[in-house]
């Protein structure tokens, strides 16, 4: 399933977070295994806006941090791990290895992942792949399911548009 939405500002951006935080907590009720989101784009292009505001939606209060140089963030919720990947300054996929990468793709987690480009062989399962692409006026958001949670989460989100 793919579908591509306009955000023409950044509380379009928020908005659109917000909705989709509403549906993976309408969907992921009965999903124990890790879901991954992946995060595509220019830098600037709103990939880190997007989480905070999906993270905040999803009921992180704390300080939500850009994992820019620690690489991971992590956060909890009463039921669910979140774990914020910035994997722009990865070089080579093996330094995920020292970071136990694969380790936090446990049951009941979100994994959001930008710049996935970087270790296309580390990230083994994503649910949904957005891209976003700068205008000249705003951001184009293209969403691809590729699992059957995927796309019952992009139905969901169509529904709520």
């Amino acid at each position: 399933m793919n579908l591509t939405i306009y955000l023409p500002d950044e509380a379009a951006s928020q908005q659109a977070a917000q909705r989709l935080a509403a549906c993976f907590m309408a969907t992921n009720a009965q999903e124990p295994s890790p879901i991954t989101l992946t995060f595509c784009g220019d830098i600037g292009a709103g990939k880190t806006t997007f989480i905070r505001a999906l993270l905040r939606a999803l009921g992180i209060s704390a300080s939500i941090k850009s994992p820019t140089f620690s690489l991971v963030e992590s956060y909890e919720t009463p039921h669910l791990q979140i774990h914020h990947f910035d994997l722009y300054r990865i070089h080579e996929e093996t330094e995920l290895e020292y970071i136990g990468f694969r380790d936090y793709f446990a049951q009941y987690t979100l994994c959001c992942i930008e710049w996935p480009e970087r270790a296309p062989d580390a990230i083994e399962q994503v649910d949904v792949a957005f891209t976003l692409t700068i205008k000249e006026v705003g951001r184009d958001m293209q969403l691809q399911a590729f699992t059957p949670f995927g796309v019952n989460l992009l139905t969901c989100f169509l529904g709520e548009s």
